[in-house]
């Protein structure tokens, strides 16, 4: 796995990759209709949500790729997520994309932290609060792997999304996105 990590005078993404948050604003993204997240870009480049049950959507559309980004929450309750191959941008759910969960509480951690939900488990779940992560997602025709923090939670074949936008995802509690970066396959 490609290190997000860069050097002090660095600004561009590792060799390969494509920045999608310039770290500045919300070029590149919107909210849906209906969303009632407050998504804000703080002094430090970071993308920060905390209130308001939503998603924030890349205005490109993806099929085979890897997507590296790092994430933090501060809360223990945070249900956040990434979501891949958005097939209905004006309703996002784990139903019409792949959900990358990130969601230590859940009830059910069959689908927590690291897991795919309704598409693959993650035994042991991960624990994410408190610390940046770096996930590494990639999606190749039917194959999907997710790395999270160098190990390997999800190698699953599952071919009911092709392609489709990029979400992140507020459900509850605080998070923070960085170095959202994509490179296509």
């Amino acid at each position: 796995m490609k290190s997000l990590a860069k050097d002090a005078d660095e600004g561009a993404a590792p060799e390969g990759f494509t920045s999608i948050f310039n770290g500045k604003d919300l070029t590149g993204w919107k909210e849906p209709a209906g969303s009632l997240s407050k998504f804000t870009v703080t002094k430090d480049g970071e993308l920060n949500v905390k209130n308001g049950k939503g998603t924030l959507e890349s205005d490109g559309q993806f099929g085979d790729f890897v997507l590296q980004l790092e994430c933090i929450s501060h809360a223990k309750n945070l249900n956040s997520g990434i979501f891949l191959r958005c097939q209905n941008p004006a309703v996002i759910t784990d139903e019409n994309c792949y959900e990358a969960n990130i969601f230590d509480q859940r009830p059910d951690p069959t689908y927590g932290t690291g897991a795919i939900v309704k598409v693959a488990a993650v035994s042991p779940m991960p624990k994410a609060g408190g610390k940046w992560n770096t996930y590494e997602i990639t999606a190749r025709g039917k194959r999907l792997t997710l790395v999270l923090n160098g190990v390997k939670t999800v190698d699953v074949e599952d071919g009911k999304l092709a392609s489709g936008p990029i979400a992140l995802q507020w459900g509850r509690g605080t998070i923070k996105f960085r170095k959202v970066e994509i490179t296509p396959l």
